[in-house]
C-alpha cells in the first residue's frame, strides 16, 4: 500500500512516515501543498494524510483541487484546529476524516486503514493463510505450524505482500514499488537479500517449503 503525506513539520512528517512504514506501507512526503497536489496527481495512492496549514497551498485548497480533478483518494486531515466548524468544512472540502493534533499514531493507523478498506469496498481480511503459514494483521504475529516467527518490518511487509497475492509470481519490480519506495534502483540486489532472510525464517526450519523462485520472472508463495 502507498501513502502520501503531505506535512510541513518535519518531526511530525517524519513520525506518521517511519510508523506507517513499519505497518508495511510505502510512503511519500511533501512539504507544501503545491508539491503535496502535483505528487497526489502524479500517481495513485491508497490514502494521503494532509495537514490543513501548509505553505504555497492550503489543506483544503489541495483536497479540494484533487476533487475537481476526479482524484478519489480518500484523505485524513490532520490539524491543529478543534472548532466542529473546522471539522465540518474539512470534510465538505472533500475530507474523508479528521483528527486533531496532537494526536496518538495507534489512532491515526487505525484511521488510515478504516479509509483503506472502505475504498476497497471489501473487508480487510484479519489473518493470512497459506497451508500452515498464518500472518495476523491485527496483532502483526506470524506463526507456522504453531510455531511463532519473528520478522522485522520488511521482511513482515514482504510476506503480507506475497501472502496477498499466494499461487501468483510477484516480480521484483513489484515487490520494489511495495516494500519500498520507487526511488530504489531495480538492478539492486536488495530484493533477493531480503527474500533470502525471508526464507530462512519461514521455510528452512520446516520440511516443507513454500517460498519459491522463479528464474528470471520472481518469486512466488505456494505449497
Amino acid at each position: 500500500m502507498r501513502g502520501l503525506i503531505i506535512e510541513d513539520d518535519r518531526t511530525i512528517g517524519e513520525f506518521v512516515a517511519r510508523g506507517l512504514q513499519e505497518a508495511g506501507f510505502v510512503v511519500d512526503v511533501e512539504r507544501d501543498g503545491d508539491a503535496g497536489l502535483r505528487a497526489a496527481l502524479a500517481r495513485p495512492y491508497d490514502v494521503a494524510i494532509v495537514d490543513l496549514m501548509l505553505p504555497e497551498r492550503d489543506g483544503l485548497a489541495v483536497i479540494d483541487a484533487l476533487r475537481r480533478r476526479g482524484v478519489t483518494t480518500p484523505v485524513l486531515i490532520l490539524s491543529a484546529r478543534r472548532s466542529v466548524d473546522d471539522r465540518v468544512r474539512g470534510l465538505q472540502a472533500g475530507g474523508d476524516d479528521y483528527l486533531t493534533k496532537p494526536f496518538a499514531f495507534a489512532e491515526l493507523l487505525a484511521r488510515v486503514q478504516a479509509l483503506v478498506r472502505r475504498a476497497s469496498r471489501s473487508p480487510e481480511p484479519t489473518t493470512l493463510t497459506v497451508e500452515d503459514l498464518v500472518l495476523d494483521l491485527l496483532s502483526r504475529r506470524v506463526t507456522r505450524g504453531g510455531t511463532v516467527i519473528e520478522l522485522r518490518p520488511r521482511e513482515f511487509a514482504l510476506l503480507e505482500h506475497l501472502m496477498r497475492n499466494a499461487g501468483k509470481v510477484v516480480s521484483k519490480t513489484m515487490i520494489l514499488s511495495h516494500v519500498w519506495d520507487y526511488s530504489f534502483d531495480p538492478q539492486t540486489n536488495v530484493v533477493d537479500v531480503l527474500v533470502s532472510r525471508l526464507r530462512e525464517r519461514i521455510d528452512r526450519p520446516f520440511a516443507k517449503k513454500l517460498l519459491h523462485t522463479v528464474r528470471g520472472v520472481g518469486y512466488v508463495l505456494r505449497p
